[in-house]
């Protein structure tokens, strides 16, 4: 008997769809913002990292509700998006997608920035002095040695969007088959008597698939890093 059934294996599949989707749509942005706060020294730097790092510290609800009244329907952003592009992300599975990146955001900047601090600048000052630019330095040098600080932001990205719930639920609510994840479903269907089942089922595949991602990094940084150190 499946007791998951129809809706459950909707919910999975479109949180899986959400957590891909986020991390790959913030993982440049990351990478650019770690870069940011790492290497360069500029006027704004401190409020840079304080907007960077304030969904980590916000309720969620609260950073759900600034995303609906900016990128809702009425919203600025949203408006323009929806008359200009036709992308409307109110109460639609792309909207998740959007506040999942935006939660996962501070983790994957935090572990990116780790990376590139630890990187030696004077590695990158040598490739500067050969006539390298900053550009070919940093795909050269830097890229590489960091990799492994990527997939680890990638992944705790991936993972915090697979599990993210109250911007998520604010922003686009939990509507069965469009909008509704793992988290949002688990929800719901505790509010059902009878449901024990179901809700062990959701349960059980969020924790296999958040730590199959865990242990896949795990594997993926040591062979990485050890073919850096080569």
């Amino acid at each position: 008997m499946d007791l998951l059934g129809p809706s459950g294996w909707a919910a999975i599949m479109l949180s899986l769809r959400v957590a891909v989707v986020a991390m790959i749509c913030a993982l440049p942005l990351a990478i650019g913002a770690a870069y940011l706060l790492a290497r360069k020294r500029f006027f704004g730097r401190q409020l840079l990292n304080g907007i960077v790092h304030l969904p980590l510290v916000l309720p969620p609800v609260v950073t759900g509700y600034l995303l609906l009244v900016t990128f809702g329907k009425q919203g600025p952003i949203g408006s323009f998006l929806e008359q200009v592009f036709g992308i409307s992300l109110g109460f639609r599975w792309t909207g998740a997608a959007l506040a999942a990146a935006v939660m996962a955001f501070p983790l994957m900047v935090r572990a990116i920035r780790l990376g590139i601090e630890a990187v030696d600048p004077g590695l990158e000052d040598a490739a500067a002095t050969l006539g390298a630019s900053r550009t070919r330095v940093f795909m050269t040098v830097t890229l590489p040695l960091i990799l492994p600080s990527i997939l680890a932001g990638a992944v705790l990205g991936f993972a915090k969007a697979l599990g993210e719930f109250g911007a998520t639920i604010t922003f686009v609510a939990a509507i069965p088959g469009q909008t509704q994840t793992i988290p949002s479903a688990i929800y719901g269907l505790l509010q059902v008597p009878g449901s024990e089942p179901a809700v062990l089922g959701l349960v059980t595949v969020a924790i296999i698939l958040a730590m199959g991602a865990l242990l896949i990094s795990e594997w993926l940084s040591h062979r990485m890093a050890r073919r850096v150190g080569r």
